[in-house]
């Protein structure tokens, strides 16, 4: 296994059969990517059509943080054992990911899990550096424990940042049928319920910003992503009010996603360098930035949603990607960008901008993404 080098000239390029991949069998995976990617009416180009506005939401309408100005066309990489087997589009470009922020949010809170500033089923009430902030106080939030955060159990109720949690309740993410997303629901017990919830997201980021008492980009930066080699081109930005104060100086508290601007802006090929971190188990070269511990339990199934791990979606059952092996798993965003980490083959593929399916309408399915893998792994 290799490691490519610190910055963007440091992937090595090599034949896709001195991998053992058939070249045929990627040139067809790159080009259904090439020919799928996503269509202006999921997400535009300009992100005009992100969050608009809802006369029904009144305020809640209105996105609270920066988004890119544009957003650029497919675009991905192939790894295999660190060697780039393929790329096409722009991976330099620095780029919205949506989703993928949240499993950003895994990697912080590893780095925290590992220096012992937290337990997996800890109340994160009773936490190091929370009793100030009462957002776990009540009846309803005081059981719930990291665990429950990043597998999206919490079930916590609240409002932060101007957004209550009622208005992603029944989110259509991960599920069928069912109520329509901001529907009533009664809330059920901490550890018992599964959605996908991007304000419960967002108490876990300030939640993991006030255990480490620093913001938790410059955490990412130093603990990991720096080390692994990553450019300094990517952003992580919270919202026009989520400034907090800790420890006597103002801090932003980043957002799990773009769901009302915000967000984590990366490369390509700076994702494929987290992916490629997972792929070895926290592992880079003969540092070892996160605990093999850490990655086990990260990629385990919850009990509640098996297709789901810490803030990372797993094929549990081939239930995501029928073509892939049941060991596979992903950091996914909306607009279909995709991490996407297969230890069976030692393989790491990133994707920017697919279509969600064949016939390019927005569904819940992730068809193109297993059609891109079939395609890839016939080549095997």
């Amino acid at each position: 296994m290799e490691f490519p080098d610190a910055g963007d000239e440091g992937f090595e390029p090599v034949d896709p059969e001195a991998v053992g991949l058939d070249p045929d069998a990627v040139r067809d995976a790159v080009e259904f990517h090439l020919t799928h990617g996503t269509p202006p009416e999921q997400v535009a180009y300009d992100f005009s059509n992100q969050e608009p506005w809802d006369e029904s939401e009144g305020e809640l309408g209105y996105t609270l943080g920066p988004m890119p100005d544009r957003r650029g066309g497919p675009a991905g990489l192939i790894l295999k054992e660190g060697k780039l087997v393929a790329e096409w589009g722009d991976t330099r470009r620095v780029d919205h990911s949506f989703s993928v922020a949240k499993s950003f949010l895994s990697i912080v809170a590893g780095a925290a899990w590992d220096r012992g500033l937290f337990e997996l089923d800890e109340r994160v009430a009773e936490s190091r550096g929370h009793a100030d902030d009462g957002g776990f106080d009540s009846a309803q939030n005081a059981p719930i424990t990291w665990r429950h955060l990043l597998q999206q159990t919490s079930e916590w109720e609240g409002t932060l940042f101007d957004r209550p949690d009622s208005i992603d309740r029944n989110r259509g993410v991960g599920k069928t049928g069912g109520p329509g997303k901001g529907e009533h629901r009664d809330l059920a017990d901490p550890g018992t319920h599964w959605e996908y919830n991007d304000v419960r997201i967002n108490r876990l980021a300030l939640s993991l910003l006030r255990l480490w008492a620093k913001p938790l980009p410059r955490v990412l930066a130093h603990e990991v992503v720096d080390p692994a080699g990553a450019t300094r081109t990517w952003e992580w930005h919270g919202y026009h009010n989520s400034d907090v104060e800790i420890e006597g100086r103002t801090m932003k508290s980043v957002s799990g996603g773009g769901h009302w601007g915000g967000g984590f802006w990366g490369s390509a090929r700076d994702l494929a360098r987290a992916g490629h971190l997972l792929l070895n188990r926290g592992r880079w070269g003969d540092d070892r930035l996160l605990s093999e511990e850490w990655v086990e339990a990260a990629t385990a199934p919850c009990e509640v949603n098996p297709n789901y791990g810490f803030l990372l979606w797993l094929n549990t059952d081939r239930t995501l990607w029928p073509s892939a092996p049941e060991s596979a798993y992903a950091m996914l965003g909306h607009g279909q960008n995709v991490v996407w980490v297969d230890p069976d083959h030692d393989l790491v593929v990133v994707l920017r901008w697919l279509a969600l399916s064949e016939d390019r309408a927005e569904r819940e399915d992730l068809p193109n993404q297993d059609r891109f893998l079939r395609r890839l792994l016939a080549g095997l």
